[in-house]
């Protein structure tokens, strides 16, 4: 403790001043103590406060700058090949289902550095109402984007809808041994009439409407419902057979009716049919065909939001952390 100035002892006055100047001596101590504390308090919680505000304003601005739905490394001007996925089961309820994979194209399309669109396919197919959609936005997005062409290229699979969505693109390439087609229609189930009457099981069955309980599968088989569903399902086939000879046009064989009757082939029988231009891989389109090697995907595999809670949350942790070693911040102190 500092030495008291006013300790003198002035007793033969007949007054006790030296104890009561030590004790004020202590409360003005302790009180320029206090205050020192609590300056530093403020002026720690002052810092904490703006560096949350600071880190507000730049989740804010990323909140903004994504609304595109563009990757980070496609905001700038560099030229690269936008590359789209068309991966898995294509289907509302699976990944590769028609609303994602318009935006992503939307996305690849609108890049100011993005030279041209690769759709890179693997995929056995799915429903032909999603690949339709898809086909559509397509033809869409090149008749506003018509200097960014369109190239698909097939991995180990583009059958089905996923060959339906590449007949949309400007060329096709597949590797050798990459599977290629199945340009057809397919309805499959079960009957289990004769085994409900081996089990004596009776099937009763309500409707409304003659055809309702169309194609149960616990029912006899209507000759009626099969020319029904047989005549949908050619109706779909003609529709299919039609877009890809849109987007292939004079390049498929020339009265090869086999092309359309549902049968797969390989990479190089495919080029030998039109169904595919060459034989090549991502990297030799996007650098050969596209003229830009660099390849930024566009794909939006979670909500934007989701992603700016989750970097939001990661940068206040490490502001924290770097607040706390340089001293601004100390738990403990702030805790007495």
């Amino acid at each position: 403790m500092a030495e008291n100035p006013w300790a003198e002892d002035r007793s033969e006055q007949g007054v006790p001043m030296k104890e009561d100047a030590d004790r004020l001596w202590l409360v003005l101590e302790k009180t320029l103590e206090q205050s020192t504390i609590e300056q530093r308090r403020a002026r720690r919680w002052g810092i904490f406060f703006k560096s949350i505000i600071l880190l507000y304003i730049i989740g804010l601005s990323l909140t903004l700058v994504n609304r595109s739905e563009l990757p980070m490394d496609a905001l700038g001007s560099s030229a690269h090949t936008a590359v789209v996925p068309v991966d898995g089961v294509i289907s509302s309820s699976e990944a590769a289902n028609a609303f994602d994979i318009q935006q992503n194209l939307e996305a690849a399309f609108e890049a100011p550095g993005s030279k041209g669109v690769m759709l890179e396919i693997n995929s056995p197919g799915g429903s032909p109402v999603q690949s339709e959609y898809v086909f559509r936005a397509i033809l869409d997005l090149k008749a506003q984007y018509p200097a960014k062409p369109v190239h698909a290229v097939i991995g180990d699979i583009g059958a089905s809808g996923a060959y339906y969505i590449a007949a949309a693109a400007d060329t096709i390439h597949a590797a050798p041994a990459s599977i290629i087609g199945s340009i057809g229609v397919l309805s499959s189930g079960f009957g289990f009439h004769g085994l409900m009457e081996k089990l004596g099981i009776d099937r009763r069955v309500i409707t409304a409407g003659d055809n309702k309980a169309m194609l149960d599968p616990f029912l006899p088989e209507s000759e009626d419902d099969r020319a029904h569903l047989q005549s949908l399902l050619d109706a779909t086939h003609r529709q299919f057979v039609a877009r890809v000879q849109e987007g292939r046009g004079d390049r498929l064989t020339p009265g090869d009716e086999n092309i359309f009757d549902g049968r797969v082939w390989t990479g190089e029988q495919a080029l030998i049919l039109g169904l595919v231009d060459s034989l090549a891989g991502p990297l030799e389109v996007a650098r050969e065909w596209i003229g830009a090697e660099k390849r930024i995907y566009y794909t939006k595999d979670e909500p934007i939001l989701d992603q700016l809670s989750r970097e939001f949350g990661f940068g206040v942790g490490r502001a924290l952390t770097w607040l706390w070693r340089q001293g601004i911040l100390n738990p403990w102190s702030l805790s007495h």
